[in-house]
C-alpha cells in the first residue's frame, strides 16, 4: 500500500462511513440491496497532493566520484559546475535533473551552530554553485547525518530563531553517539529546542534554494538494527523541516525493513543496502556482485516502495564504461533492475566522460518510461540463478525482466501463468532493443541470455485476456485500517505421508512420532539471506550436516531466514573458536547464546544451540547475529510446523493391507490433490473422503512396492500466500479496463456480510462466514460489462473482520 493511501484511507473511510452499509442494515446474503442504494467510497489517490514521491527522481550524485577518486574533497565548484553542464547537454531532456552533493561540502558552523560550506571548496561560495546549477533548469542536494557536532555543542550557541534556546541544552545526557561512525552526539527531543534547531537548518537550506537532502546513517540500519541507535525521532524532525519547505528527503544506508512503514512515512525515498561502490580507488566505481546482492534486497522491499516513497538502490554506475567495473551485460542488468524496481535513477560516474554505450543506456525512453510508471516488480522466485521479475502496468500490460544471474549463457523462460495471466496469444517487445517479437501462446523463452545478462520485455495481452490481480500490488487500493497477513494467512503447503509397506514375515518399524513435522534446512537453503562476508565450505568431512556450512569472522554479519511454523532450531557446531551470537525473532532480540567450549575440549557437530516451540502458526523471521569469537557457524536451521496429517508415516503389509484412515489438519476442500511421485491419485477409487479425513483404499496400499514411499498431501492456500484483513469500517477497490472481474478471497468463520460494488452500483451482498477456512473463493463475479474503465469496490458489511485475496478482470 502506498504512503499517501495509508496518510488517508482513515479519514477518507470517516467520510463515507454515513453512506455504507453496516450490519443490521445488510439484506439477506447474496441478495440486492434495497432502495435507497448506498453510494461506495471514493477512490484513494496513489499519493497526496502536493506529495514529492510522485515517481522516481533522476540526477546525479557525488559520493561514487568521490570514492573513485579517493578524495572526499573532489566535490570542488569546478567539479559540480561541470557536471551540471554535461548533464543539461546530455540527459536533461530525459528527465534527469539533480545535482546531489555527498559528505564534506561544509567546513565549521555559523553563529546558530549551523553549518557553513567550505570556502576552500567554494571560494566564491556555494551559492554561486547552486545558481548554476538552478540556471540550468536542475535541482540541487545537499548531505547530513543524525545528531549534533561535539564542536557546536560545546560552542553553546543560540538557536536561531528560538528564544531562549541554545546547542549546549539539546543533547542527550549522558553524552551518546548518534551515528555510525561516531561523528557527532545525539540529541534530546523530549527538549522542544532540539526540532526547532533543526528547523533552522531547513530554513537555512530553504534560503539556500537546496531542494534534496540525503540524511546518511540512518537507524534501525546502517548496519545497527538493535536499537543501540535510534535515529527515527531525527528522521521525523528532519522531515517536518524539509517538507513543509517542498524539500526532496532521502534516508541512507542499509535501512531496516522491520520499520519500513516509518520510512515511507517520513521520507521520499530510502536505501535498502549498503554502499554499490566497490571502493576501488581508481580502478572502478562498482562490481558485479554489488550489484548481484540488490536482487534479495529488491524483493525483500518490493511491496514497501512505489508513489509516496521509493526504495532507493544507489548510484547507478553505467555510464563511464571500463571505469564502471562492469561488462556491457552487466550494466544493461543494473539499469534494467533499477528501472523495474522504480528505484530512483541517478548515476555516480562522471558525466564529463560518458561513453555511447552508457549515455544509450541511460537515455533508452521506453526504460526510462518504465521506472517513472513508478509500479516496483517482483520475481516469481529468487531461488535460482535464472530469474523472472515483472509488473503489471496501469494500462494492462506487463514488463518482465528475465535475469540470468549465472556464470554461463543461459535461456530463461517466463510463462504467461506465472505472471497471473490467462493463456493466449500475447504480444511481447524488446524494450532494449525496441523490437516487436511476435505473439506467443504459453509463455516467452529468452534464448542464450549470456551470463549476468537480461532481457527487458513489455508484454500486450490479447483481448479477453484475464490478469490475476494479487492483493499486494499498486492498483489494489485500500481504505480502513488493513493489514498484511499477520499470521491471518494461510500458505499453500504439501506435507508427505511416509509409507513403510513390509513383506511378508518382516517386523514392522517401530512406530515414531507421527504427530511431529520438522523441516531441515541446510546452510545452503535459497530461503537463508547472508548479511556481511559470510564464506561456504564444503567436505569438511567434521559431521556437518550435508557435509557444508556456512561461516564468518566478522562480528555484526548475520544470517535470516523467514519462515512459516511454530518453532525454529539453529544447528552449528560448538567449538572453542566459536564464541557469542545474539538471536533475535520477529524483530526482538531474545537471547545471546554462547556456542564456545573451552579450550582442548573436541568439537561438537550439528549443535541445537538455541531453539523455541509453540510460536503461533504463521510466519515468523529468525536473525541470528556473530557477536564474538574467532569464527560463527550455520550448519543446519531446522523449522516446526504444524502437522497437516495424522499419522504422518504408517506401515502396511505387502499383501491384503486394510483401508487406512489419515486426518486432515486443514478443511477437506483445501486439499488439492494426493500424490504418488508424478502419479495422482484417483479420487474415489484410490481413495475417499470422510468427514475431516482422507481414507486410503486397501487395494490402493496392497498395490505399493515393498520398502519406503511416500504419498503427498498438497493444500491449497491464500494466493501468493498472502492477504488483506481488516475489521470495521473498511473497503478495497480495483479500477480496471475490460468487461468483466471477479473479487477473490478467503472465508472464514469469524467473518461476515461484505456488499460490493460495481460502478458505484450495489450489485451483491455477500455472506462470507464459513465453518472452516477456505481460500481462493470466487465471493463475486461479472462477465458482461461494457468495454471500458470499471471500478469494483468490496465494504465490510459489519465488524466483523474482511479479508481480501485480490482480483481477477477479463480485458
Amino acid at each position: 500500500m502506498t504512503r499517501s493511501r495509508r496518510l488517508l484511507r482513515q479519514a477518507l473511510c470517516g467520510l463515507a462511513a454515513a453512506s455504507l452499509v453496516l450490519a443490521g442494515a445488510a439484506p439477506a446474503s447474496g441478495t440486492a440491496a434495497a432502495d435507497p442504494a448506498p453510494t461506495p467510497p471514493a477512490p484513494i489517490p496513489r499519493v497526496e497532493p502536493g506529495d514529492l514521491a510522485t515517481a522516481p527522481y533522476m540526477g546525479w550524485s557525488s559520493f561514487s566520484m568521490q570514492v573513485y577518486s579517493g578524495d572526499g574533497r573532489w566535490i570542488t565548484a569546478d567539479q559540480l559546475t561541470a557536471q551540471s553542464d554535461a548533464m543539461h547537454t546530455k540527459l536533461q531532456r530525459y528527465g534527469y535533473d539533480r545535482i546531489n552533493v555527498d559528505a564534506g561540502w561544509n567546513d565549521g558552523f555559523d553563529d546558530h551552530g549551523r553549518p557553513v560550506p567550505s570556502t576552500t571548496l567554494y571560494p566564491d561560495g556555494l551559492q554561486a554553485v547552486i545558481d548554476h546549477v538552478h540556471d540550468n533548469g536542475q535541482k540541487f542536494g545537499l548531505y547530513f547525518i543524525p545528531g549534533i557536532g561535539p564542536e557546536v555543542y560545546e560552542a553553546d550557541l543560540p538557536i536561531w530563531d528560538a528564544p531562549g534556546c541554545s546547542t549546549g541544552d539539546i543533547v542527550k545526557q549522558p553524552l551518546t553517539k548518534a551515528d555510525y561512525w561516531g561523528i557527532g552526539w545525539a540529541l534530546d527531543f523530549d527538549n522542544p529546542c532540539t526540532t526547532k534547531y533543526i528547523d533552522s537548518i531547513g530554513a537555512l537550506l530553504g534560503d539556500w534554494g537546496v531542494d534534496f537532502v540525503k540524511f546518511d546513517s540512518v537507524t534501525p540500519g546502517s548496519g545497527i538494527s538493535d536499537l543501540s541507535l535510534d535515529a527515527r525521532r531525527d528522521v521525523a524532525a528532519w522531515s517536518d523541516a524539509l517538507h513543509s519547505r517542498d524539500i526532496w528527503f532521502e534516508l541512507s544506508w542499509a535501512l531496516d525493513p522491520a520499520y519500513a512503514d516509518y520510512w515511507r512515512e517520513q521520507a521520499d525515498g530510502f536505501r535498502v543496502d549498503w554502499d554499490v561502490e566497490c571502493y576501488c580507488e581508481n580502478e572502478a566505481l562498482t562490481t558485479w556482485p554489488n550489484i548481484a546482492r540488490l536482487f534479495p534486497k529488491a524483493e525483500q522491499w518490493w511491496r514497501h516502495t512505489g508513489p509516496g516513497g521509493f526504495g532507493d538502490l544507489d548510484s547507478l554506475n553505467v555510464g563511464n564504461g571500463r571505469m564502471d567495473g562492469l561488462t556491457q551485460d552487466e550494466r544493461r542488468t543494473a539499469t534494467s533492475l533499477w528501472a523495474i524496481s522504480a528505484a530512483p535513477m541517478y548515476t555516480g560516474n562522471d558525466l564529463t566522460r560518458l561513453d555511447t554505450f552508457g549515455l544509450n543506456l541511460l537515455t533508452n525512453e521506453e526504460v526510462i518510461a518504465i521506472n517513472q510508471a513508478a509500479i516496483p516488480a517482483h520475481p516469481v522466485s529468487t531461488s535460482g540463478k535464472r530469474q523472472v521479475w515483472y509488473s503489471l502496468q496501469d494500462d494492462g500490460s506487463y514488463v518482465l525482466g528475465l535475469f540470468n544471474l549465472g556464470s554461463t549463457d543461459a535461456d530463461v523462460t517466463a510463462t504467461w501463468a506465472d505472471l497471473g495471466l490467462s493463456d493466449g496469444r500475447h504480444k511481447v517487445r524488446d524494450v532494449w532493443a525496441k523490437k516487436n517479437l511476435g505473439a506467443f501462446t504459453g509463455g516467452f523463452t529468452a534464448t542464450d541470455v549470456p551470463p549476468h545478462g537480461v532481457r527487458l520485455l513489455r508484454v500486450t495481452p490479447a483481448a479477453s485476456a484475464a490478469s490475476t490481480v494479487n492483493d499486494d500490488v499498486l492498483q489494489v487500493g485500500y481504505g480502513g485500517d488493513w493489514a498484511r497477513n499477520g499470521n491471518q494467512e494461510v500458505a499453500a503447503t504439501s506435507q508427505d505421508l511416509a509409507v513403510t509397506v513390509v513383506a511378508d514375515g518382516d517386523e514392522p518399524p517401530a512406530p515414531g512420532d507421527t504427530d511431529q513435522r520438522v523441516i531441515e534446512l541446510n546452510d545452503d537453503a535459497s530461503d537463508i539471506a547472508y548479511s556481511g562476508s559470510w564464506s561456504h565450505s564444503t567436505g569438511r568431512s567434521l559431521g556437518d550436516h550435508e557435509d557444508d556450512v556456512h561461516w564468518t569472522e566478522k562480528d555484526g554479519d548475520a544470517f535470516e531466514l523467514t519462515f512459516r511454523g511454530t518453532g525454529v532450531t539453529y544447528v552449528t557446531e560448538r567449538d572453542e573458536s566459536q564464541g557469542e551470537v545474539a538471536v533475535h525473532l520477529d524483530g526482538e532480540l531474545v537471547e545471546t547464546v554462547d556456542v564456545s567450549l573451552p579450550a582442548g575440549t573436541p568439537r561438537e557437530s550439528q549443535q541445537a544451540v538455541w531453539t523455541t516451540s509453540g510460536l503461533e502458526d504463521g510466519e515468523h523471521t529468525l536473525r541470528i547475529e556473530k557477536k564474538g569469537g574467532r569464527f560463527m557457524l550455520l550448519d543446519r536451521i531446522d523449522v516446526e510446523q504444524e502437522n497437516l496429517v495424522t499419522p504422518n508415516a504408517i506401515a502396511v503389509p505387502d499383501a491384503q493391507a486394510e483401508a487406512t484412515r489419515i486426518e486432515l489438519a486443514r478443511d477437506p476442500g483445501e486439499l488439492v490433490d494426493v500424490r504418488h511421485g508424478d502419479t495422482v491419485l484417483r479420487k474415489g477409487t484410490d481413495w475417499t473422503a470422510d468427514g475431516q479425513a482422507v481414507v486410503l483404499s486397501g487395494d490402493f496400499l496392497t498395490a505399493l512396492p515393498a520398502g519406503d514411499t511416500a504419498l503427498t498431501f498438497a493444500f491449497r492456500g491464500d494466493g501468493a500466500d498472502d492477504v488483506h484483513t481488516a475489521t470495521g469500517e473498511a473497503w478495497t477497490d480495483l479500477t480496471f479496463t475490460g468487461t468483466g472481474v471477479t473479487w477473490v478471497a478467503p472465508t472464514a468463520p469469524d467473518q461476515g456480510p461484505v456488499h460490493v460494488y460495481v460502478d458505484g452500483v450495489l450489485k451483491k451482498t455477500v455472506d462470507t462466514a464459513t465453518a472452516a477456512r477456505r481460500t481462493q473463493q470466487e465471493l463475486y463475479s461479472v462477465s458482461d460489462l461494457k468495454r471500458g474503465s470499471h471500478r469494483i469496490v468490496v465494504v465490510n458489511g459489519s465488524d466483523a473482520p474482511v479479508r481480501s485475496d485480490g482480483f481477477r478482470f477479463t480485458r
